[in-house]
């Protein structure tokens, strides 16, 4: 259950972080405005407190690992939002990236 929870507190911050991140860009690249700049500031913020419900007690530990989501979830970000195509090497990338997140989150601990 613990595994489990880290893993959606994970999804959770990706989405706030990568979205909020989307909001910023799309204010200010696409000329969205002020609103849109806003909701993603807001959301940045919504991020910061995500990560502190995470079930491991180390600061540095969840931020590295987040990391690795942060790399896969951006580009899934990108595939379903901005129709992106990833390559087989933007697949490898995240999946040695996921593969660090599983290690350093979950590998045992004596």
């Amino acid at each position: 259950m613990t595994v489990l929870r880290s893993i959606v507190l994970f999804v959770l911050a990706a989405l706030a972080e990568i979205g909020g991140a989307w909001l910023v860009w799309q204010g200010v690249r696409e000329h969205r405005g002020l609103l849109w700049i806003a909701a993603g500031v807001v959301s940045l913020g919504a991020y910061g407190f995500v990560a502190t419900f995470q079930p491991d007690a180390h600061f540095g530990r969840i931020l590295a690992a987040y990391g690795g989501v942060f790399v896969a979830g951006s580009l899934a970000w990108g595939v379903v939002v901005d129709k992106f195509r990833p390559d087989r090497w933007d697949y490898v990338g995240a999946a040695i990236c996921l593969l660090g997140v599983a290690v350093i989150m979950y590998a045992p601990r004596g």
